[in-house]
């Protein structure tokens, strides 16, 4: 079986929280509704847009979600279409440690709340689209912590539950992790607090890129987890 190592995408690859707290905000505020504070986005990054907006806004119903999540997409469009979108850096240390794991025999995937298109436009930009075998995104599962995406993100890499790692920022990618019945591993540079990835099921929460690779290869042997 491959070793799979398994990467949120905002948050965990690449800074994109600015983009989506003002794409939201406009969304909100072209509804009238109350605009949410740029905290409470931050934390429903990586939930799918449906999920996220019915955080924000518990009191809607079903048929304004999805409403405001559609909107919530061409407001990004826009966004993207003027060119106002602000940059999406990939994380300090991010492309090293993607290109040392590809070299090094890791399989690489992306499971994340992003669209088909938002994902492949983000690594096409950084250039990174090669270094992945499989990108599962909101538009073809459901959102997490369900494990959809990492359960078809096993069967497209030919990895199994032992030798697959999830790496997100939320605890949300915690719990789709141990839904799916794989070790997780926590960054603190993300949207929730290392804290909160702790007690999700972070085996390990890694507080610098270059502590990744070590942190993988002690989940898929079983050895003891030190401190980050």
């Amino acid at each position: 079986m491959n070793r799979l190592a398994l990467f949120d995408c905002d948050g965990t690859l690449a800074d994109s929280g600015a983009n989506i707290c003002r794409a939201m905000e406009e969304t909100f505020a072209a509804h009238r509704l109350a605009v949410p504070g740029r905290d409470s986005i931050r934390r429903i990054v990586g939930l799918s847009l449906v999920e996220a907006v019915a955080a924000l806004h518990p009191e809607g119903d079903d048929a304004l979600h999805s409403i405001l999540a559609d909107d919530y997409k061409r407001v990004f469009q826009a966004m993207r279409g003027t060119g106002t979108l602000a940059a999406e850096p990939l994380y300090e240390g991010i492309a090293e440690t993607i290109a040392t794991l590809d070299d090094t025999g890791w399989v690489l995937g992306v499971a994340t709340g992003k669209s088909d298109r938002g994902l492949g436009l983000l690594l096409a930009h950084h250039g990174i689209t090669h270094r992945f075998v499989t990108l599962q995104t909101a538009d073809r599962h459901p959102s997490k912590p369900h494990p959809s995406m990492v359960e078809a993100a096993m069967a497209e890499a030919g990895a199994a539950p032992h030798t697959t790692v999830m790496i997100g920022d939320t605890s949300y990618d915690m719990m789709m992790a141990a839904n799916a019945g794989v070790a997780a591993i926590g960054v603190g540079w993300g949207y929730h607090a290392p804290e909160e990835l702790a007690e999700a099921g972070a085996r390990q929460v890694v507080t610098r890129a270059d502590q990744l690779a070590p942190a993988l290869l002690a989940c898929v042997a079983g050895a003891p987890i030190s401190a980050a």
